[in-house]
Parts: C-alpha cells; structure tokens; sequence
C-alpha cells in the first residue's frame, strides 16, 4: 500500500469519525469545518505513522530472516562435516 493511499484512508476515516461523533450529538455536521480539517489531519498523521512502522517492520524482520537462513545454513554444513 503506498504511503498517499495509507494518509488518504486514514484521513477519510477521521472524516467518518467526526461525521459520526457530530451524529450521535444531533449537531450540524457543517457548523464547524475546522473540526473536520483536525480529525482529518489527526488521523492523516496517524497514518503516515502507521505507514513508516510497517515499512521499518519489513526491513527488520527481513534482516532477521535473513539471520535465521545464515545460521540455518551454518548448522546444515557444521552437521554433514
């Protein structure tokens, strides 16, 4: 998933949120914009945040994989010498 379509999401989902939240209080959903453009870019920012963790996650756990197959490999010839 690309990192424009992560923010995007997420910040269509703060929008929802904040659509929601402003529904269950029976208020006008178009009293304050503002409030929209906040949940928006809270949730955007959670999702940049989410985007970077995931691609730091799959560097790291590549590193390890490749660790594992090292020793792996290590243990299969220590073993047929």
């Amino acid at each position: 998933m690309s990192l424009i379509a992560n923010i995007v999401g997420f910040s269509l989902f703060g929008l929802a949120a904040r659509v929601g939240q402003l529904g269950i209080q029976k208020r006008p959903l178009f009293d304050n914009p503002i409030g929209h453009a906040v949940a928006m870019g809270t949730f955007g920012f959670a999702g940049y945040w989410a985007y970077q963790w995931d691609q730091r996650a799959a560097v790291l756990l590549a590193a390890k994989r490749a660790e594992i197959a090292e020793r792996r490999e290590k243990a299969e010839g220590a073993s047929s010498t």
